[in-house]
């Protein structure tokens, strides 16, 4: 849970003065190699609205001309002009640069974080060489190595005290930590850094050189911070080092090193930027794993869905094969009765219709008959395979009406089927049986197809039974645009589909090729019915 940022007041006065107390409380901090004081304006000029930092460089203004004042320096108003008024304006004029081209008070990814680092490596140069200028007009007769050195003090010390105060800043107004994470820094705080502070302080008693070994060794805790806390607990991290190391600086015999805090400032930027980059990998996982959630249960409702059309469609089919075998039971018991009763009674009149002369109308009328009788074995082929009752259904496929089919059209049937179909279902069965025939009535009215292959694989793997159908002719193959309302192709992948089967039309020099791989949703032998 993210905390709420912190709502600064909306009265410029009151912020000014808080500004100002915050900064004559850090004033006394000061170091040689770390300015807090810089870093707190550099932070307010950060996170306060422009309209508002009239304010703030008013009354920080007006307590120093007030401190210069009580010091007695002098120079009197020249040391306000030159030495305290420029470095405040030319931060505020470069933050106001900065701040129009897209810098934020934010380290939440690496990108911001380096944007704000730069920022500050800027203006804290530009402050540096407007005091180099003064320091040159001023003082003309200045070794060039004091200067030197004065100088590189000021960037180091402006620069590790915005290092140290900025980030503080954004972390309590603009991301505040929740619960949660207080307690993990306070926990690890307690288990990693009070342990590499205590050994920090028992190593510096020693001679040179455990405490330059300490002082490199105590900031370990602020890249484990980075990597576990983000920015955060950098930030944290980095302070209590640097008070730490102040505190060791002040032990007698112990001189302040500006090595030690040069090696500070450039771990603490790089675990700046390690601390903004594990949270943003964070929370990029975080992002992740909300979407493969959502992405879970979509796909459960897609397969939910999905599973509901098969059994819808297998319901359709089951409904459309329990029709035809009505109307081919119907048809058989009325048509086929009718037909039967017709003939008998023309066997009965044949010789009545001979001795009348009409015998050509006896044969006339049988030769109709048996067409019609022929037709309705046909229809009732195509409605119900009772082949597949009577031979099961390679026998069906190898023997029955399809080889008969092809072979009045003159196409060579060619077959190579393995496996038990009894572990088929019964709709597993028909399905196969309705393929194949399909596919052959196609390459009879459309292929011009010389030979037709069939081959099937009936059999189990993981415990699911699988029929594997590979279909092909030799025929002028499919047109580039397939005609309106021709259903075979589409009415084959649709029964396929609806078995939750997988369809191929495969490319192929010559012909149509079609694999199809069936699954039977309820495996089990049919004692007794061969195949």
């Amino acid at each position: 849970m993210r905390s709420k940022p912190f709502s600064l007041p909306e009265s410029g006065p009151l912020l000014g003065v808080v500004y100002a107390l915050l900064w004559l409380a850090l004033l006394p901090t000061q170091q040689p190699y770390w300015m807090l004081p810089f870093g707190l304006r550099f932070a307010a000029l950060l996170i306060v609205p422009v309209r508002q930092w009239f304010w703030l460089l008013g009354l920080e203004l007006a307590v120093t001309v007030i401190l210069d004042l009580r010091s007695g320096l002098p120079m009197g108003w020249q040391t306000f002009v030159i030495g305290d008024l420029p470095e405040p304006l030319i931060m505020a004029v470069g933050l106001w640069l900065l701040r129009r081209v897209n810098l934020h008070a934010s380290l939440r990814d690496p990108e911001e974080a380096t944007r704000l680092l730069l920022s500050a490596v800027l203006v804290v140069g530009a402050v540096a060489a407007a005091d180099a200028v003064l320091l040159a007009l001023l003082h003309e007769s200045a070794a060039p190595a004091a200067m030197v050195r004065a100088l590189g003090r000021e960037l180091l010390g402006n620069y590790l005290g915005v290092l140290l105060v900025a980030p503080l800043s954004i972390m309590l107004l603009r991301a505040r930590p929740n619960r949660k994470m207080v307690a993990s820094l306070v926990m690890d705080g307690l288990l990693v850094m009070l342990p590499a502070m205590a050994l920090l302080l028992m190593l510096s008693e020693h001679a040179a050189p455990q405490p330059e070994f300490a002082r490199v060794l105590s900031l370990a805790p602020v890249l484990f911070f980075a990597f576990r806390h983000g920015w955060r607990g950098a930030t944290l991290a980095m302070l209590i080092s640097c008070l730490g190391m102040t505190a060791v600086d002040h032990q007698p015999g112990h001189a302040q090193s500006a090595a030690g805090y040069l090696f500070l400032a450039v771990a603490g930027t790089g675990a700046l930027m390690l601390g903004a980059a594990t949270d943003a990998l964070r929370r990029s996982s975080e992002r992740v794993a909300e979407q493969n959630v959502y992405l879970g249960a979509v796909n459960r409702r897609l397969d939910q869905l999905a599973r509901q059309l098969r059994d819808a469609a297998r319901g359709n089919l089951q409904a459309e094969e329990n029709q035809r075998r009505h109307m081919a039971a119907e048809l058989h018991d009325e048509l086929g009765q009718n037909i039967t009763a017709i003939q008998t009674h023309m066997k009965l009149a044949q010789v009545r219709l001979r001795q009348a002369g009409l015998e050509d109308i006896s044969v006339s009328i049988n030769t109709i008959l048996g067409y019609m009788r022929r037709a309705l074995h046909r229809l009732l082929d195509d409605l119900r395979p009772a082949v597949l009752d009577e031979f099961g259904l390679l026998r069906a496929l190898d023997e029955g009406p399809i080889r008969d089919l092809l072979t009045t059209a003159g196409i060579v049937f060619h077959t190579d089927m393995r496996g038990d179909p009894r572990l088929l279902d019964e709709d597993t069965r028909i399905a196969v049986y309705r393929l194949v025939q399909e596919s052959a009535t196609n390459a009879v009215k459309h292929a011009q197809a010389s030979e037709f292959r069939l081959r099937l694989r009936i059999g189990e793997r993981h415990g699911v039974v699988l029929a594997l159908l590979d279909i092909r002719d030799d025929g002028v193959g499919l047109p580039s645009r397939l005609p309106r309302g021709g259903r075979g192709l589409q009415g084959m992948r649709d029964r396929v589909t609806s078995l939750g089967g997988l369809f191929r039309l495969r490319p192929d020099r010559q012909g149509v090729h079609l694999r199809i791989l069936l699954r039977s949703s309820t495996p089990g032998r049919e004692p007794g019915r061969l195949a």
